[in-house]
């Protein structure tokens, strides 16, 4: 998945894409979901998203996967946290406490380390990614959540013609393309980007919007 790209990212520290507080989005459409407290909440290349911390105190243990050991060093680190590292053949562990981060590849995830996931919050993952490697994300991620498990999926919304991306534009139709087959799919909002980045503007993009979902598997 752009192995090099995204480590050369970190690398270089060329990280505007990570936020210096939690989400807005995620704080506020978070509770329409319905997550249960217990159920443990998945973040497919969580980088080192504070995010994460805002999922563990709503009472949800939090499953990352993210592919630079450097961004999850950071996480743990900048937190003032001490994880205990588990290795084995495919991964690097961090564990502390509710937060267990995978280093590694998104595609070698199964079901099982995923076992009692009853929540998923995807704002990096999906527009991280190109087009055709799009839909072999998100076909491996529902073969690895159990069923039943509600996902918030935030996406970016401009004139993709203009700039290559990422973060990529994802519109509407295909999110339902991506997930209708197999999930219940609903738009929460859609809401205007107050900031637009520089690369954005030097490449004539003046709007810019991002769009807020709620996407339940279906058994």
């Amino acid at each position: 998945m752009q192995r090099e790209f995204w480590l050369e990212r970190w690398q270089n520290n060329e990280i505007g894409f990570h936020l210096a507080d939690v989400n807005p989005r995620l704080r506020q459409y978070w509770p329409a979901l319905g997550v249960p407290e217990g159920a443990g909440v998945f973040v497919p290349l969580c980088g080192k998203s504070l995010d994460l911390h805002w999922l563990a105190g709503q009472q949800h243990p939090v499953v990352g996967v993210e592919l630079a050991e450097a961004a999850v060093r950071a996480f743990f680190a900048e937190a003032g946290l001490h994880p205990r590292l588990e290795r084995d053949v495919r991964w690097s562990c961090y564990v502390h406490e509710v937060l267990r981060i995978y280093c590694g590849d998104f595609m070698d995830l199964t079901a099982r380390e995923l076992r009692g996931v009853g929540g998923v919050y995807d704002r990096a993952a999906l527009v991280a990614l190109p087009p055709r490697m799009r839909e072999h994300y998100v076909d491996h991620l529902l073969r690895i959540v159990p069923d039943g498990a509600c996902i918030l999926l935030v996406t970016f919304e401009y004139d993709q013609s203009r700039i290559p991306g990422p973060p990529h534009a994802v519109l509407e139709d295909e999110v339902n393309a991506l997930y209708g087959a197999r999930c219940d799919v609903e738009l929460l909002a859609r809401e205007q980007v107050r900031m637009i980045p520089p690369a954005f503007a030097a490449a004539g993009i003046d709007a810019a919007g991002e769009a807020v979902y709620r996407i339940v598997k279906r058994a």
